[in-house]
This record gives C-alpha cells, structure tokens and sequence, in this order.
C-alpha cells in the first residue's frame, strides 16, 4: 500500500464517515477514526487494519475544543503527521418546524456547525505552520435549498458549514491549505432509511431528477480528490452531488 498521508475523519463509526475512513485507508492514508462512540471508532479502525500500523479509533466529541487538540496529538504522534482532516459528523434530527424548541436547535448547531469551525480552527492553525494541509467539510443540499425534511436546525447548521468554508479558505489560502465543501443530497445510507418511513423514501427517491438516492462511495471518491496533493488551486469551493435537486 503506498503512503499517502495521514487523515482524521470525524463521525467515522457509521455511515458516510466510516465510507470515507475505508475508502481513504483503501487508497493509502493512515486513518485515524473519530466517533463519539469511541469503542465503535477502534472496532473500525480494526477492521481497517488489525496492526494499528495504518488506523486507529479514537472517541472525539467535537462540540469540545480540547477533543481536536487531543485528535491533532494522537494523528501527529501515531502517525508522524497528519495531511486531511474531513469534517463529517453530523446530528440530523427530522423535527417539525414549529416543534424544535431553542435547546434542540443549539444541540444540533453545536454539533453541525461548532464541531466544524473547532475542526477547522484547530487543524488549520496546524496545517499552516506546517505550510501544508487540506480541509473537506461535509455540509447539504438542504443547507443550499432550505429544506425542512432533515430539520430546520440541521438545514441552518448545514448553510454554516458553507460559509465557514469560505472563511477559512480565504484565511488560509496563502499557506498551503485547501478548504473545500461537498453538499451531497438525499444519499442511500441507514439514517436516511431510520428517519424516513419506507414510502417517503420511495417518494422521495422519485423526486430526484436522476431518479436515486446518492451513492456514499461515490462522496468518498469526491473526499480523495480534494484532499490529494493535486487539489492545491481548488479552495473556498463546495462541490454539489445532489441528483440535480439544487442546480446553479
């Protein structure tokens, strides 16, 4: 396996995150796996490999700085470095409208929003005084278009991530760091399928212009392409993967 780098994936111990974590590791980055279930991140990353050599889990929250900082460390010192950090973890909770009450919209934000700036606060000072480095957020069609069906917190929490991405790019630009964003739309993975009843899916998948649910892989494959060392004039950008749903 060549060596690629190092990568810290958030909100890795399912879904999304853990296809982004296997596809990396497949593709040669040494992984360090992050979860709030940090029992669940060291399964996987011992799936990934059994060594420890090439991955490793670790629990991060990341509504608390510290919890990066502690991620920084332990990527720097198991692996001599760290070259990627995908922010990925994410709350998605499908609460009615006027139903979410102000302590369940901060808990979302805090989640979705908090955790990406701290990632890109903490990794970005790191990637700069290195020279070197690349940051992909996570953010969402519905953060793009308005949609309520994954929540009015999750959508608002999701716009954030946009225009936090532009603000870190600028910021970092000059010193050898990439910031970018991929706002996927509806994707075939478990939390859609156990927030979503079997006929809404269905109804929903029928209301993608192409007809199907996003393809996670196919995120991941987006996630290689922006972290690889050839992606250094792609910055501040967000990469849409939504079946045609948002087009500008």
């Amino acid at each position: 396996m060549r060596d690629a780098g190092a990568s810290v994936v958030t909100g890795a111990g399912r879904g999304l995150g853990h296809t982004i974590a296997t596809r990396l590791h497949r593709e040669g980055y040494r992984v360090l796996v992050t979860d709030l279930d940090g029992g669940r991140a060291e399964d996987i990353a011992r799936g990934l490999d059994p060594s420890g050599a090439t991955a490793r889990g670790l629990r991060l929250d990341v509504r608390e700085k510290s919890g990066f900082v502690d991620a920084l460390t332990r990527a720097v010192e198991t692996f001599g470095g760290v070259s990627a950090l995908i922010n990925n973890a994410a709350v998605t909770l499908a609460t009615p409208l006027f139903e979410i009450s102000p302590e369940e919209f901060d808990d979302v934000v805090r989640v979705n929003l908090r955790g990406v700036f701290l990632g890109c606060q903490v990794f970005g000072q790191h990637f700069a005084e290195t020279g070197a480095g690349r940051i992909v957020n996570l953010a969402s069609l519905a953060g793009q278009a308005g949609g309520t069906a994954t929540g009015a917190h999750y959508a608002a929490s999701k716009g954030g991530i946009v225009t936090l991405t532009k603000v870190f790019a600028r910021e970092l630009a000059s010193q050898g760091v990439t910031v970018n964003a991929i706002a996927p739309g509806p994707l075939d993975v478990p939390r859609v399928h156990e927030l979503l009843p079997a006929d809404t899916v269905e109804a929903l998948t029928r209301s993608i212009p192409v007809g199907r649910l996003g393809d996670p892989e196919f995120i991941a494959e987006l996630v290689v392409v922006l972290v690889s060392p050839r992606a250094g004039s792609v910055t501040g950008a967000t990469w849409d993967a939504n079946g045609g749903l948002y087009l500008r």
